[in-house]
């Protein structure tokens, strides 16, 4: 049973300071207690919580940033969520998914292999259509239990690696950062369990939303 709260505000900008303030907060804790923090993220709309993230005084050198998902594109390819992250956070120590392989399924397994047992912190976004990471619909990804990072079907014109169910649910917290009225009815469904969409089925034991737009109750 997951453990999930929910916050509300005003804007894409309050939601972005405060995804900064809680990844932040949970940086310092955990480095407090173990020394060290392991970070994964997203792509989308993730530029502002990143650039303010940046601002904020965690110990960087104790920081892992892992890649949620990743499309397969050349180094430096304006698709490639790399290059926000790089240029967000010219201070983190980034292991880059290897996406420019030939052999992409052996990929996966070596990037597999460089994840922590479990994830401290994984932010999430979600599609229009209830995708998250590059969990998409009708993706053999999808049915993934027995590898932390899989390969996606094309999707928008690309082909993705993504971590799977499994290690995203084995991390310590989730964070959701939802904005964008194109997301309310994809946000509805997530909130009410609705597995029909991707987003959905992710199992993580503590889950935190936060989101400009209106929470449905029932």
């Amino acid at each position: 049973m997951s453990a999930r709260t929910i916050d509300t505000l005003a804007d894409p900008e309050a939601v972005a300071q405060r995804a900064a303030e809680l990844i932040a907060d949970r940086v310092r804790a955990c480095v407090g207690e173990r020394g060290a923090f392991s970070l994964a993220l997203s792509g989308g709309r993730v530029e502002r919580m990143l650039v303010l993230l940046d601002g904020k005084d965690v110990h960087w050198e104790a920081v892992t940033v892992f890649q949620v998902d990743e499309r397969v594109a050349p180094y430096g390819d304006a698709d490639r969520n790399l290059a926000k992250i790089e240029r967000a956070l010219p201070r983190a120590s980034i292991v880059a998914m290897p996406v420019e392989d030939e052999d992409l399924a052996a990929a996966a397994g070596r990037y597999a292999a460089l994840l922590p047992g479990r994830l401290d912190l994984v932010h999430l976004g979600l599609g229009a259509d209830g995708h998250t990471a590059s969990l998409v619909p009708n993706c053999g990804a999808l049915e993934v239990s027995d590898r932390d990072v899989a390969i996606s079907r094309e999707y928008n014109g690309r082909r993705r690696m993504t971590l799977t169910y499994p290690a995203i649910d084995r991390a310590r917290e989730v964070l959701w950062v939802v904005t964008g009225e194109d997301k309310a009815e994809a946000l509805a469904k997530l909130l009410a369990g609705d597995e029909t969409i991707p987003a959905a089925r992710v199992r993580a034991p503590v889950q935190t939303v936060l989101t400009d737009q209106p929470v449905p109750y029932p």
